[in-house]
């Protein structure tokens, strides 16, 4: 079920209605977001519940075991059961025919050929990148002494399968999530406003400004043989503000409905263009994801704890990883890598708490750098385009109608959110309109909002972008 759907505001007011009439017995409330959960995941593909079932068993008997044993070899083993699971259900289902592929390709460039090759018509469960991180932090915690397993199995559940969040982050913590099932929830006027108006900003994010840019991103993108180098830098920079406006919209609508059922999910973006460093730009981006690999991956390795190539490692191979983690092809692989290199440039050539415009737009143009890879169909065509960019700028493709009139919406969308971020960045206020002590005013940047994304917005169940990863 996707949160742009007609299914969804249904779906929402039924579950909520239903959820706070049962707000005296919390065992009930978890019992209705887990089933509630499992509707809203099943309504794409039913067959694929029995993926989050499987996860969630195992490491809800994983985290008793890590926890009940004394013998830390014993502990260790069967932290690795619940990583070795998990990592094997992402790899088979995400990876196998990537890599069988890939295998494939390597050897065919030696000049060996293989006439029947096994692969899988595997199809990709959606959000399992995200809930298998999920359950794994929750093992991984236990191990470390940081949260005692839960004897709820219904919570434990519920938390695994938390349809706001569930196919597409944020990555929450089981420090964080896990005890805010085990606890009375209290429905607050407060919540539902504050959660309404991240839900309303998430839509405008998504419908209107990922949408409407995706529309000229795709045109250019999916046809660059038509195409040159100004187009090209015109589309990076819409599918900057397109990725950002889909996966941050989405982030806030998930943050919001979680609101509005008592909980609070920890913040995933934090207007990262305005970033001094690449390095500053990923403590803003996809908070959930870049310090779950922080936490579980870079800081085991060493962290910055280590001699200073070994460091420096522990850099690059945190982000190839991250990148792969991304998506099952090498334009994925390519764009880690070289966010990577960043990391590495700026460690070796630059000092930290850089500052200033300067710095912002150079950050921002390395970035968009990297999407290019992200975003192009193959490694041959991103290079093409960073070729004809820096070689060839050729004209600007306009488009005719439809499309001049999408490009038009999609830039005074990017005009807008520029303006409240920049507001939030520089003075502290995110809904200058809408935080106004008086009513009306309140009431017409509400109205303002609301009628851009009725107005402007793309309704067609388009999917969110993070929901391939």
């Amino acid at each position: 079920m996707l949160f742009n759907s007609f299914d969804f505001f249904v779906f929402l007011p039924i579950v909520l209605v239903c959820y706070w009439l049962l707000a005296k017995s919390i065992k009930w409330q978890n019992v209705l977001l887990l089933i509630a959960s499992y509707v809203f995941y099943g309504w794409w593909d039913w067959r694929f519940l029995s993926l989050i079932a499987l996860s969630t068993i195992v490491d809800y008997f994983v985290g008793f075991k890590v926890y009940r044993s004394d013998d830390k070899i014993i502990k260790k083993r069967w932290l690795w059961v619940s990583v070795f699971f998990n990592i094997g259900l992402l790899g088979f289902f995400k990876y196998f025919n990537f890599f069988v592929g890939s295998w494939i390709e390597l050897f065919a460039s030696l000049g060996y050929t293989y006439q029947d090759v096994w692969t899988l018509s595997i199809v990709l469960p959606v959000g399992i990148s995200f809930y298998t991180f999920q359950t794994m932090s929750y093992s991984i915690d236990i191990y470390r002494g940081k949260l005692e397993p839960t004897k709820d199995f219904v919570a434990f559940a519920a938390f695994v399968s938390f349809f706001p969040q569930l196919v597409a982050g944020p990555i929450e913590r089981a420090t964080n999530l896990v005890p805010q099932f085990l606890k009375p929830r209290t429905f607050t006027y407060d919540a539902l406003s504050k959660g309404g108006k991240l839900m309303i900003w998430g839509f405008f994010l998504k419908l209107v400004v990922a949408d409407r840019a995706a529309i000229y991103v795709n045109a250019v993108y999916n046809n660059i043989e038509s195409h040159d180098g100004l187009s090209f830098i015109a589309a990076t920079i819409l599918f900057a503000f397109q990725i950002y406006g889909d996966f941050a919209g989405y982030s806030l609508i998930a943050i919001g409905t979680a609101k509005l059922f008592g909980f609070d999910l920890m913040t995933n973006f934090r207007r990262p263009y305005f970033a001094a460093s690449v390095s500053e730009f990923w403590t803003r981006w996809h908070i959930s994801l870049s310090t779950w690999f922080r936490d579980y991956l870079y800081i085991p390795l060493g962290g910055n704890r280590v001699s200073k190539p070994r460091w420096l490692y522990n850099l690059f191979i945190t982000f190839l990883i991250s990148g792969l983690w991304h998506g099952a092809n090498w334009t994925f692989v390519a764009w880690g890598a070289l966010n990577g290199v960043y990391l590495i440039a700026e460690a070796l050539l630059f000092k930290k708490g850089r500052k200033g415009l300067h710095n912002v737009l150079l950050t921002f143009v390395l970035i968009n750098l990297s999407w290019v890879f992200f975003r192009a169909n193959s490694i041959n065509n991103a290079l093409s385009m960073i070729s004809e960019m820096l070689t060839n700028p050729g004209r600007l493709y306009i488009g005719s109608g439809d499309d001049i009139a999408a490009s038009l919406y999609a830039t005074l969308a990017i005009a807008m959110l520029v303006l409240v971020e920049t507001k939030k960045e520089y003075f502290n206020s995110l809904f200058t309109i809408s935080n106004n002590r008086l009513e009306l005013i309140r009431l017409v940047g509400y109205a303002i909002v609301v009628f851009m994304i009725l107005y402007f917005g793309v309704f067609g169940e388009s999917q969110f972008i993070y929901f391939q990863f």
